[in-house]
């Protein structure tokens, strides 16, 4: 899959990063990884204390697919409301999803810090404001929610935003604790954590085929490496490539755009370094780095065709520029790093844990949508123990058969 295009910068921050050696002979393990990404590291990072025998493979190089250009803003509200995901899931259904998420960044932020490679995570907080007038009612019935399940926000009036910002918007929930990192350093720092629990890593190790052996109960992936992997259970968490090895029809993808900008002087007219986004869709967002850089992305646009993406590169660089600049005049801003990239969603909002017949004792991460890496996060931790356990009770609620209307 053609994932995107551009001038990254993430991999720039770290350029001396870890690298692991090719398959070089036929392994037999309990569990198989294959991706190299960050939802990888994130399966490796919980399985690295479990006791097992875990081996990774990636086709590239680690943190070379979407992590490079993932914008990692780390919070739990996605692109569709709480509010119009009980209208399909039920009122319990979405309480605990609200909370697994709620922990799922408590997890990120406790991983960072067992980790030896600084990842940059920060607590950060977040304008997320009405685009339209239209949206006041329905931004106000989620702060309703969210307050009553206990996250901490406050509603902002028009007064409250100008307070606070150059630009004004008729009203916003403000959220605090969410959480911004690297995702390029998260990755590396996870699979560095992993491999000195003993966790094998391999690049330039690209799968090309499986069979399940039925005597053994196991899975045989074989590779382009000409040697092959016996694992006792298999995570496929290759990000939007996992596609590529099984089609998934609740996942769709659109095309998004996104601009670094050189280093900033000057932030004292953008309150708290918030990240920001907003209610209409497609939406602009917006967070600053640990170096003091600016990350412009949004304005996702409905194509799947490589050429018409990238085609569309140096108009949407300079839109990207041009809504920043309304919002914050005072800050001068100049692209340094520029991309366009396919960007992958579920039609009924919440990620997937693809279990499948035709590939068995086998799991499908499939952390999609805006707060990618937040639902790699949990759903990590639930294949992790599922596996471990030999169960958990929330992963029927990510299965890609989960139930629809389920008021209860």
């Amino acid at each position: 899959m053609n994932l995107q295009s551009g001038k990254y910068h993430w991999p720039t921050t770290f350029p001396d990063a870890p690298s692991y050696p090719a398959l070089e002979e036929d392994l037999r393990c309990d569990v198989l990884i294959v991706g190299g990404g960050s939802s990888a590291a994130q399966c490796a990072y919980y399985l690295a204390d479990a006791g097992l025998d875990v081996v990774i493979v990636e086709k590239e190089k680690v943190g070379s697919g979407s992590t490079s250009t993932n914008t990692a803003l780390i919070q739990y509200s996605g692109e569709k409301m709480f509010t119009d995901l009980i209208n399909t899931f039920g009122k319990a259904y979405i309480e605990r999803h609200l909370q697994l998420l709620k922990e799922a960044i408590n997890e990120i932020e406790k991983a960072s810090k067992m980790v030896k490679i600084d990842c940059e995570f920060n607590r950060r907080d977040t304008l997320y404001f009405a685009s339209s007038t239209e949206d006041i009612n329905r931004l106000e019935k989620e702060y309703e929610l969210l307050k009553k399940h206990n996250f901490e926000l406050a509603f902002w009036t028009k007064s409250d935003i100008e307070a606070n910002y150059p630009f004004s918007r008729e009203a916003a929930i403000y959220s605090y604790n969410d959480g911004e990192l690297n995702p390029f350093k998260f990755t590396h720092a996870l699979f560095d954590y992993a491999a000195k629990k003993g966790v094998r890593i391999y690049e330039h190790t690209e799968m090309n085929g499986h069979r399940y052996d039925p005597q053994q109960e196991r899975m045989i992936i074989s590779t382009k490496t000409k040697y092959s992997i016996n694992a006792r259970q298999v995570i496929f968490a290759a990000g939007y490539e996992g596609m590529d090895i099984k089609k998934e029809k609740k996942a769709s993808f659109v095309s998004t755009y996104t601009v670094t900008t050189t280093p900033v002087a000057d932030f004292s007219t953008w309150h708290n370094r918030t990240l920001i986004w907003e209610t209409a869709r497609p939406y602009l967002f917006m967070r600053t780095t640990a170096d003091n850089r600016i990350i412009i992305g949004g304005l996702d646009d409905n194509t799947t065709y490589p050429e018409d993406r990238d085609s569309k590169l140096m108009h949407k660089k300079e839109k990207l520029v041009a809504e920043f600049n309304k919002m914050f005049p005072d800050i001068r801003v100049e692209p340094e790093y520029y991309l366009a990239a396919f960007y992958g969603g579920t039609v009924d909002g919440l990620p997937i844990i693809g279990v499948y017949d035709e590939y068995p004792n086998s799991y499908f991460l499939f952390g999609f949508g805006d707060n990618g890496t937040v639902y790699s996060q949990m759903l990590a931790k639930i294949i992790v123990q599922d596996i471990v356990k030999g169960n958990h009770p929330d992963l029927p609620l990510y299965l890609q058969n989960r139930p629809l209307l389920a008021r209860h």
